[in-house]
Order: C-alpha cells, then sequence, then structure tokens
C-alpha cells in the first residue's frame, strides 16, 4: 500500500471532505496523542478526522528528550504498573511498529559510593530488564552490564576520574519525536483519517447538551466551516484546559504545564561512546547521543507563560552546565551550545486534594455527550491513550465497532525497511550516493526513502546537501512540502529536519535557500520567500535573546517579541 501525501492539494480536499459529511470521530490537536488516536480509530474502520491549529507536532510532540523509556525513576517511585506498561511499548516500536525511527540507545549510570549504591542500583537496573523481557517484546536490547571504574572511563573517558567508583550501562531506545509524529499521520491518512494543520477549532456545535463537531477555521486560506461528528476527541495536551473553555464545561481534571529544557552540543565536545543518566536533586539528567551531537536534558518546572512558545532563560541554561560539569573532565561553556529548545509535559492536577496527582500517568473523560477528553501520560505510551481514548468514543456510538488493532499496524517506512537496510550500499551505487547518506535516509524515513530517492533521479540537484547543514539532502527539504504537510519555513527547519538546533547559526544560513526550495511547490513568490525568511530570522533572534534573560518572566517576554507566522 503506497502511503498518501500530505501536500497543499491533499490538505484543501481533506478539509473539504471534512466539512461534507458527518464522521464517527474527529480528533483535535496534532500531537503524538491526537496522530495515535486519529490512527486507532481509522484502522478500526471509523470514519476519522484530525486538525491541528499549528503544525504537526508543533507543541510538546516536538520538544520532548525523544527518548522511548520505560522511566527507570517510576520504577524508583515504585510505580511498577506505568513502567511495564512503557516497557512493553518500547518493545513493540522497536520491534514492530517503527524499527525504521526508533533504535536502541546505550546509557552509562556513574556510582558515586561503593558497595550499597551499586546493589540498589543494580538491583533496579535488572528489574528493568527483566520487565522488558516478560512483557513479551524485550529481546531486542541487551542487558546491563556492571563496569568497574577503569572500564567506565574507556567507554565514557568525558568523565572525570573523581566523579565515580564504577558504573552501569543498560538500554533504552530513542526516535525524532516530530518525524515520528508526521510519519503517524501519514499512516492514519494511509489506513482513511481525513488530516489537515493549520486548522483551528475555534467552537464546538451543541445540539442541547450534545457536542455534534466543531467549527473550524482554515489558516491558510481563510474561511470557516463546520466538521460533524458523532463523537469528538479532544486532544490538545497543555492547551486541554483552553480548549475545553470553548464549551465552557468545567472538567474533572486540570492539566499543569511543567517546562523543560534541552542543550544541543557538537559530539566532538564530550568523548563517550555512550550516553549518560546522572541524578539531580531534583529528578535525573540525560546526556543523549544524537547523530553528530548530543542532546543534555531536562528541566522540570511549573510554567504559567506562553504555551505555544515556551521560553529557556539564562537561569535554566546555567543549571543543565553546571550539573553536566559536575562530572565532566574537560567542562562544557557557553560557546558549545549549537541548539536550545524547550517543551511543556501535560502533568494532570485533579480538582481536589483527594484526587490531585501530577504524574505521568493519563486520563479518559467524558464531560459532555459527545466529547471526550484525554491528558497526561507520556510519549512512550501514547499508543495505549489512543486506545483508551477511542474506546471511550466507541461507547457513544450507535453500532458495533471493532477492538483495537494498533499493535499489528507497522507505521508508514517499517514494511521493507530491514530488506532496504541491509541493501544499503547496492542502494547506493545504484543512486550515485555515498552510502552513509542512505543510511541516513532510511533512519529517517524507513522504506519511503525509495520516494526521495524518485526525487533525486528526477533532479539530481537534489540529491545534494544544504551547503550549510550538509547533514540533510536538498530532497528532503522539497519532501517536507509535498509529501509531509509542511507549510512553511519554520515548520522544515524546526520540525521536518533538526537544523535549527544543530547548527551555531541555529538554520539562519539555511533558510533561504530552503525557502527558495519550497517556493517551487508551495506556489511562493518572492516576496512570499522575502516573508519567511525575515520572520524565522526573527524567530531566531527572539529565541537567543529570551535565552540571555535572568528568568521565566524576562525570557517569556522577549520569545514573544517574534509573532508567528500564521497568527492564532
Amino acid at each position: 500500500m503506497r502511503t498518501p501525501t500530505l501536500g497543499p492539494e491533499q490538505r484543501a480536499e481533506a478539509l473539504a471532505r471534512m466539512a461534507e459529511r458527518e464522521l464517527d470521530v474527529l480528533v483535535v490537536g496534532g500531537g503524538v496523542v491526537g496522530a495515535g488516536i486519529a490512527l486507532d480509530a481509522a484502522t478500526r474502520g471509523l470514519s476519522t478526522g484530525i486538525v491541528e491549529a499549528r503544525d504537526w507536532a508543533s507543541g510538546t510532540s516536538s520538544r520532548s528528550s525523544k527518548l522511548i523509556h520505560g522511566g527507570l525513576r517510576y520504577l524508583e517511585m515504585l510505580d511498577f504498573a506505568l513502567v511495564r506498561e512503557a516497557l512493553k511499548e518500547r518493545g513493540l516500536l522497536l520491534q514492530r511498529l517503527a524499527p525504521h525511527l526508533v533504535r536502541p540507545v546505550p546509557f552509562l549510570y556513574p556510582l558515586e559510593h561503593r558497595g550499597w549504591e551499586r546493589l540498589y542500583a543494580g538491583t533496579g537496573v535488572a528489574m528493568y530488564d527483566a520487565m522488558s523481557v516478560s512483557s513479551g517484546h524485550g529481546r531486542g536490547l541487551p542487558t546491563h552490564r556492571h563496569l568497574s571504574r577503569r572500564h567506565a572511563l574507556r567507554v565514557a573517558p568525558c568523565l572525570r576520574k573523581d566523579a565515580l567508583v564504577g558504573a552501569l550501562q543498560y538500554y533504552d531506545a530513542q526516535m525524532d519525536d516530530a518525524r515520528y509524529v508526521t510519519t503517524l499521520v501519514r499512516t492514519a491518512v494511509s489506513y482513511g483519517a481525513e488530516a489537515a494543520n493549520r486548522a483551528r477549532v475555534v467552537g464546538f456545535l451543541r445540539e442541547g447538551e450534545r457536542v455534534v463537531g466543531a467549527e473550524v477555521e482554515d489558516l491558510e486560506q481563510g474561511g470557516r466551516f463546520e466538521v460533524r461528528a458523532k463523537q469528538v476527541v479532544n486532544a490538545t495536551g497543555v492547551w486541554t484546559d483552553d480548549t475545553q473553555g470553548l464549551i465552557a464545561e468545567r472538567g474533572q481534571f486540570h492539566v499543569k504545564a511543567s517546562k523543560g529544557i534541552h542543550l544541543v552540543v557538537p559530539r566532538d565536545r564530550i568523548n563517550s561512546t555512550t550516553g549518560l543518566i546522572l541524578r539531580t536533586e531534583k529528578s535525573v539528567l540525560f546526556v543523549i547521543p544524537w547523530g553528530r551531537h548530543w542532546i543534555i536534558g531536562t528541566t522540570d518546572t511549573s510554567w504559567e507563560l506562553d504555551k505555544a512558545h515556551p521560553a529557556a532563560s539564562s537561569a535554566d541554561i546555567d543549571y543543565l552546565l553546571d550539573h553536566v560539569n559536575s562530572v565532566l573532565a574537560v567542562p562544557l561553556t557557553r560557546d558549545d551550545v549549537e541548539g536550545v529548545y524547550a517543551g511543556l509535559r501535560p502533568l494532570l492536577a485533579g480538582e481536589s486534594d483527594a484526587t490531585s496527582k501530577l504524574s505521568r500517568e493519563h486520563t479518559v473523560a467524558h464531560p459532555v455527550p459527545g466529547l471526550v477528553v484525554i491528558a497526561g501520560g507520556k510519549y512512550t505510551t501514547y499508543r495505549v491513550m489512543a486506545k483508551d481514548a477511542v474506546d471511550e468514543a466507541v461507547h457513544g456510538l450507535d453500532h458495533r465497532v471493532a477492538e483495537c488493532c494498533t499493535e499489528d499496524v507497522p507505521l508508514a517506512g517499517a514494511e521493507g525497511y530491514p530488506a532496504m537496510w541491509n541493501a544499503r550500499a547496492r542502494i547506493a551505487a545504484r543512486n550515485g550516493l555515498h552510502v552513509a547518506r542512505v543510511e541516513h535516509l532510511l533512519g529517517r524515513y524507513g522504506s519511503l526513502a525509495d520516494e526521495l530517492l524518485e526525487l533525486i533521479a528526477e533532479d539530481p540537484k537534489l540529491g545534494e546537501p544544504l551547503p550549510a547543514a550538509d547533514d540533510y539532502l536538498k530532497a528532503e527539504i522539497v519532501y517536507a512540502c509535498t509529501h509531509e504537510g509542511a507549510r512553511h519555513l519554520d515548520d522544515v527547519l524546526t520540525r521536518r529536519t533538526r537544523i535549527s538546533i544543530e547548527t551555531f547559526d541555529r538554520g539562519t544560513r539555511s533558510a533561504r535557500e530552503c525557502a527558495e526550495l519550497m517556493a517551487g511547490v508551495l506556489g511562493w513568490t518572492a516576496d512570499q520567500v522575502d516573508r519567511e525568511v525575515a520572520h524565522y530570522e526573527k524567530r531566531v533572534e527572539a529565541e537567543r535573546e529570551s535565552q540571555r534573560q535572568p528568568d521565566d518572566l524576562t525570557a517569556d517576554a522577549a520569545r514573544l517579541g517574534a509573532e508567528d507566522i500564521v497568527p492564532l
């Protein structure tokens, strides 16, 4: 089955079809949970639509630590059910659902105390591995191992000798979170879902007490229209309370935002063959391998300011640098930081002390007939959240609906991926590319890499790397617009690629060339190209300015100095 495209024409057609007929399910919110719900509903045979006010994964789902993990710290909290559930999902993603997008990553945990700490931490990691295997999907990862200090320093020479007496090494998994969401949306569309980004819900349709659809504004072409649906699912994450406010109904729970920031530094700044996990006074700190870079994060602080663009302050950056430098033989400085990004976790808060539990667990509610609300949770368990939300929605339908089957539905690009990976040298030779380029494409698109190779065959210039961001080919910029729903320069530089955090210039040197490549697909004029580039440059400068500010309030004010290219 050929995966459909998410180009401009397909978006317009999807909006038109959603307005023409009543859907079984309309999903509001295009993060990982909303996209997962759309796929779950579509694969049960339900007529499904999904709308997103900005870009796919533009909120929390593009700003995570990019880990698929069970959560060792939840094991320490004795939350065994959550860890077991997450480890099962991790195994499914690695082995069956998305082997092209999710891959193993090793972590080293330095031990500071002799005797008791090795026993304590070793027992926890052993339980982690055992729970993974017992889930039936954990055999694809190596098991943990105990290391002496000498062995640990061979694996991670970056560590100060006095920072550890030994270490444990274990495995989790990682992915590109924004790319994963885009692939989820395309997979849902391949099973019949209608999908449109830059389409904002401005109100809900009511018949008496019942919600029967939503009024949607097309932020690209203009105009408003009604989308009628038997069940509407609110999957808007940290915006859950705002979306609920459109129907003036008091929810059964509230969602609080917790800010987490991450730094990106070049790979050569930290001499290690493994990721690191460190304890802090508040939580844990990860140093995560990321191609030719490292991701360092994260923080965990309350955030009550602008949700669309959470800002990293100077204090946030210093916090991460101070903690990672406490174990590094060669400390990092501000000059080593290529990129900074901040995201918001949607944490549940109950109506009263009795029901309040700020956690990563999720909750599904049916506050009024026709409307399902889902909130909380963590990226790794998005598929379980989607299943629970659709199970709840099904109660409001007047016909029998099949059970969830997404445990057996590989994402677009998974089918044929192992065979293509094995043949990567031959594919590279046939297409005149270096094998490393083909590996890069397979690791981002899986078997859908064939579609990029077709673009290159039609226009060999698209096989050239971007001069100022040479990890990426020009074909990937065009493909983001023709196949993946990118509508603006920010979509491409920030989410379809990671140029905005992987280069010291934050993507400004690539902006004009990328905009000109996009113009041919999206029909931009020279003035529109100039506008897109100017907006992106202003956004980068606003982010840099916010990162020079001492606290959240001043950082937020500085970040808001650059408006969205499509104001909400």
